[in-house]
Parts: structure tokens; sequence; C-alpha cells
């Protein structure tokens, strides 16, 4: 049986003269049109989301649909279109800030990774001895026979196989086994991360305490949730009020990273949230380069957060003091 369509074709007029009859303030037509021509009515309406008045029963209690507050059509008073492209550009750059980032801390895990095995073994990444046991053991998934270790070399195999890397391409026409340094030039930010979440602790730590992090198991959880960052930044992704499946860890004890967090006031609630990322990168990117103003670059962003009903800056996380550079830079 075939779905009805869930809603009628609209032209962008059409989508435009909707939007202010549902109570957007929208004070040229024109532009705001052009605007959905060039970035797409359900793209900005992420955006706007927030503004949507929320949905009472008849106790005044708000109705909850899929563990969400249920949103009415209508948008609350001071919605502005202006100020949500706003917020649209607002979290494009911030986007591309990330992407700046983690791009520098992806180079760098690389270096060090192939740097400190390759001392041991030029072919590690194809020496099962540099793994966790626990990673090599057998388990079942929808009754089919899985392997960690097995997934992951296949994984990297076909990323290797795909590489048009001059390099790479290289030792393919020679014949020659390629040395992990130029192997890892292939992996994708997620096959490296997993690569590390795979590797015994003893080389965990050797890697980790190169980028300043005194537990590894936690260095594991912020690529993790980084790889999902980049990912989303990559693909054009709304960022700066999503909120992650799993808090980030913080480092507690003496260590050096230890008291670097301990100067943010983390809610658990908060450690879902993009600030969270924020700390933990610029903890990163000050290890790799001392004399980066990454930060000051965010702060900046944080300062132009355009001005919308329900939509705050602490729905990233930000602490209600605010995003202070004094707690960045000791």
């Amino acid at each position: 049986m075939a779905l009805t369509v869930a809603k009628p074709f609209k032209e962008y007029r059409e989508l435009v003269n909707s939007l202010d009859s549902r109570g957007m303030f929208i004070i040229d037509h024109e532009r705001a049109s052009r605007k959905l021509s060039q970035v797409g009515y359900y793209r900005l309406s992420g955006f706007w989301y927030s503004c949507r008045e929320i949905e009472r029963d008849q106790n005044g209690d708000v109705v909850i649909f899929h563990r969400k507050p249920k949103r009415l059509e209508k948008f609350l008073p001071q919605t502005d279109f202006d100020e949500v492209f706003k917020l649209y550009l607002f979290d494009k750059r911030l986007r591309l800030l990330f992407l700046d980032a983690i791009e520098r801390i992806e180079i760098n895990l690389k270096t060090v990774l192939a740097h400190e095995l390759g001392r041991i073994d030029e072919l590690a990444y194809q020496n099962s001895d540099f793994i966790n046991p626990n990673q090599l053991k057998d388990y079942f998934r929808n009754n089919q026979r899985k392997n960690a270790w097995d997934e992951w070399s296949r994984r990297q195999g076909s990323e290797l196989s795909r590489s048009k890397e001059d390099s790479i391409m290289w030792h393919k026409n020679s014949g020659r086994e390629m040395p992990i340094w130029v192997v890892v030039e292939a992996w994708s930010f997620g096959t490296l991360s997993k690569y590390f979440e795979l590797l015994k602790r003893t080389h965990q730590n050797k890697i980790a305490n190169r980028l300043g992090v005194s537990n590894p198991a936690l260095l594991v959880r912020w690529l993790q949730e980084m790889n999902i960052l980049r990912n989303r930044c990559a693909h054009h992704t709304r960022i700066w009020n999503q909120t992650a499946n799993n808090p980030i860890g913080i480092p507690t004890g003496n260590a050096e990273d230890a008291q670097y967090f301990s100067r943010f006031p983390f809610a658990q609630d908060n450690k879902k949230k993009i600030f969270s990322l924020i700390v933990i990168i610029w903890y990163l990117v000050q290890k790799i380069g001392p004399n980066s103003d990454w930060i000051q670059h965010i702060i900046q962003e944080m300062d132009s957060f355009p001005n919308l009903p329900i939509c705050y800056k602490s729905s990233m996380g930000i602490p209600a003091e605010g995003c202070n550079i004094d707690h960045f830079i000791a």
C-alpha cells in the first residue's frame, strides 16, 4: 500500500506567506524567498523549530510527543526571519571552526600514533600483538560471528584500496609493504579513532601522554564524540543545540588535564552539549599548537549569538556566567 504524501508541494513565495501567516516577522518577503531558494525550507526549519509555541493540554501541562514537547504551527512572538537566518550563519561559522580544530587533532594524532608504533614495528597496523586481547575475542551480533579487530582491518583495508594519494600509489605500484606512517594518511577519522580504541593500554598511554591526556580511556570517548561532531559538520548538519548520546568523561585527580577541566562548572546535562566539546577540543589544540587563537574565534562567535525567543546559549551547555576567556587561558 502506497503511503500518502505528508504535505503538498509549495513554491518559495507560498512558503514565505505560510511562515508569515503563522506569526513569523518577515520584513522583506523577497529576501526571505531568496534565502529559502538558497538554503532550503527544511534546513532552515531546524533553526526556527524552537521558536514554535508548545502545545498544552486542558490542564495546562505540556503535551509530550516522542519524548519532547509537542510544537504548534504558530510561532512565538518576536520570531524574526532575519534572526533565524543569523542563527543558521552562526551555526555554519561554528561548524567551520570545529572542522579546523578537529583537522589539527586528527593530523597530530596520526603523526604521534604512527611515530610511536612505527618505532616498534613499521607494519604495526597489521600486527594483532598491538591490540588489546579483549578486542580480539569473537562475539555474536544478529546471529553472526563478529571480531572487532577483523572488522577494523577490513575497514582500513578498504580505505587503503580506494586511496589515490601519491605516496600510497607509489607503494602499490612498487609492490612494497606500506609502513604505518604512510597508511595512516588513507584513514578516516573514524578508522583512526577506532584503531586507538583497539590498542593495548601500554600503547594508548604513550600516545595519550603526548597529547597531555592522563587517562587514555577518556581520550577514546573524546575521539568518538569528535568523530560524530566532525561528521555532522562535514555534512552541514545543525550542531549548536544538539545533544550527545553520552556525557563526556572529565579527568579527575591532580594531573594537568584534570586541573584544566576543574575550571569549568560542568552540570551533568551540560556534559552532553557542544560546550563540553569546545572545552575538550581547546585543551587538545593547545597541546598541539600553544600559540593557537582558536578559542578567541569561538568566543567571538558566542558574542554574535542572535536574538530569538527560547533560543539561548545555555542550550549549548554554556554555564550561567557565560563563556569567559579567562576560563580557557590561565
